[in-house]
């Protein structure tokens, strides 16, 4: 270990930390409400905070390991998709969903379906959130964190250990959020999130630098398997070399195109046309730990240009994520093969560290700053929202009498338990069954991720749907995601009815969210409710539009479009 590094490292990570805690503790003295204060960040926050924040708490070592794991196996660029969706759905979050959550003043967004439809409809939600939130996205960012400190410091004691990593991350974040809350997490997203930007672009830049440097025997494997010339290769430039090594159709092993076949189990094309706008649109407009940012803004207009902001963000990730894990298999295909012969391609971003930076101290100390604020502001984000909902939802709704000024207290109990159930769970997350990271977050929030977006479509867009469709829907969808992944789905293709090997998880969210939307549709025709629902108003929020926020979210829409045209 490189003694410059470790302080280097030590001294940034703890500067910005301690600016947030500061930054949160500072939120009482302005006025704020203690639970405002403490999970809204006293409604305060201003449009590069939400931004950046929307940024730092997405993005993590989920997308650094699972995302660029799974670019480095077979998916390549398809993977993108899951961040250029992201951006045209942002922009529709910022226009549709937030005003009304921003006009109905609530705190989390089961306590939304209470108002739409009925307090055990946000009881259920609450739970269900939780289950997911705290069991697959926060256990997933721990071991994901670990994953890359251990591959990173593989002969450390205790860094180079992947349960003592998890365990490491966990108690840093937990201590990090107790005291804070939304503030110092929205204040540390800031940093982390530009560094997060700058510091993978440093590493691509590394990356393609290491390809068009390698002697063309060292991509000979890769070479070989796409019938290239070894000559061709040697006079290519590192793009070239990138395009030649990557090119071909998605049966032919291509990784440059958006589109794979139909029969994908992961991303088919079907997919892009419904499947995959669902989990898009769950995590970015109905996902706590996301949707908190954006209840926190101090206006409407500030919000609107958070989110925008963030969408036009979003189209630069694939270029710092994607694009590297894919170079990480053309770099070092060896080092992430097993003795078994499998491939460890979660193993892609923290090779492509351990070989790429790490010889150069004065640059790795940011790059693994950047990476561990990420890590820890992602954790912490999730750890708050939980908190949040655990409080808010549960604790409040049973126990009315509760001051207001002991609300933190009970979130700060509850981020405690959270972290531990989290970072119980996390080191077996390596096990091969949940066929990588990534998949493994997206696939289990598909028992919920259909059926809260049927019933807030509903809810939103219906003012007579009955109001038992707030509970009945989500616990619908958990039987019918649950019934074709274990049962159904392996029926309907052994008899020939489906047309792949099986049916992807994209697709089975797709089918469950069109049957519990049609459940909706024909409940509202034969109970609809006799008169509109009045939703409350919060009379405090200025929800004023920006006329210019409008034109920044087509020109992300246009630009989005470019992208996928250059890349289909």
């Amino acid at each position: 270990m490189n003694i410059i590094e470790i302080l280097l490292f030590v001294t940034a990570v703890a500067s910005v930390i301690s600016f947030g805690i500061w930054q949160g503790r500072s939120t009482a003295s302005d006025g704020s409400g203690a639970a405002s204060g403490y999970f809204l960040a006293g409604r305060h926050l201003t449009w590069y905070l939400v931004g950046f924040s929307l940024i730092a708490a997405n993005i993590s070592t989920e997308q650094f390991v699972g995302m660029s794991g799974k670019a480095a196996d077979w998916l390549g660029m398809a993977i993108a998709s899951y961040e250029w969706f992201a951006a045209i759905t942002l922009v529709f979050v910022a226009f549709v969903f937030l005003p009304k959550f921003l006009k109905t003043g609530i705190y989390t967004v089961p306590e939304f379906l209470e108002y739409r439809y009925d307090p055990f409809s946000r009881q259920v939600m609450a739970l269900a959130t939780l289950v997911i939130l705290v069991g697959v996205p926060t256990a997933s960012v721990i071991f994901s964190g670990a994953k890359v400190i251990s591959g990173y410091y593989p002969d450390v004691p205790l860094l180079g250990n992947l349960t003592a990593s998890c365990w490491l991350i966990a108690l840093l974040a937990a201590g990090y959020v107790f005291v804070g809350g939304l503030k110092a997490c929205a204040w540390t997203d800031l940093i982390w999130g530009a560094s997060l930007i700058v510091g993978g672009g440093i590493v691509a830049w590394l990356a393609f630098d290491a390809l068009g440097s390698a002697e063309p025997t060292m991509l000979a494997k890769t070479a070989t398997l796409k019938n290239i010339d070894i000559n061709q290769l040697e006079q290519a430039g590192a793009w070239q070399r990138f395009q030649m090594l990557n090119a071909g159709t998605a049966a032919e092993g291509g990784k440059l195109h958006m589109v794979r076949p139909i029969n994908d189990p992961e991303i088919p094309w079907s997919a892009l046309i419904v499947g995959l706008w669902i989990p898009n649109f769950f995590y970015w407009g109905f996902n706590q730990y996301i949707v908190q940012r954006t209840l926190g803004s101090k206006s409407l207009a500030e919000g609107q240009k958070g989110i925008v902001f963030a969408a036009f963000l979003k189209l630069l990730i694939p270029f710092v994520v994607v694009i590297p894990g894919i170079l990480a298999f053309n770099l070092y295909s060896e080092q992430l093969a097993s003795a078994t012969g499998n491939y460890d391609y979660d193993g892609a971003f923290p090779t492509l560290l351990r070989n790429l930076i790490k010889p150069y101290p004065w640059i790795s100390w940011f790059v693994l700053a950047a990476i561990f604020g990420a890590i820890v502001s992602s954790l912490a984000s999730m750890l708050n929202s939980a908190s949040t909902i655990a409080t808010m939802d549960l604790v409040r709704k049973y126990a009315p009498g509760i001051p207001e000024e002991k609300l933190p207290a009970w979130g700060r109990a509850f981020v405690v338990i959270f972290v531990i159930i989290g970072a119980l769970i996390a080191p077996s997350l390596s096990a091969p069954e949940f066929g990588g990271i990534f998949t493994f977050i997206q696939e289990f929030q598909g028992f919920i991720s259909p059926g809260v977006i049927a019933i807030f479509l509903f809810g939103l867009l219906v003012p007579r749907a009955p109001r038992f469709l707030g509970w009945s829907g989500i616990v619908l969808n958990a039987c019918l995601y649950g019934l074709i992944k274990w049962w159904l789905g392996d029926i309907v293709v052994h008899a020939g009815l489906w047309f792949s090997d099986e049916i992807s998880f994209l697709d089975r969210m797709a089918i469950c969210c069109f049957l519990v939307l049609v459940y909706c549709a024909l409940m509202t025709i034969v109970r609809p409710l006799p008169a509109p629902v009045e939703l409350p108003v919060n009379a405090d929020m200025d929800m004023t539009h920006s006329p210019s926020v409008k034109i920044a979210g087509i020109a992300v829409v246009l630009l989005t479009v470019l992208l996928y045209v250059l890349f289909w």
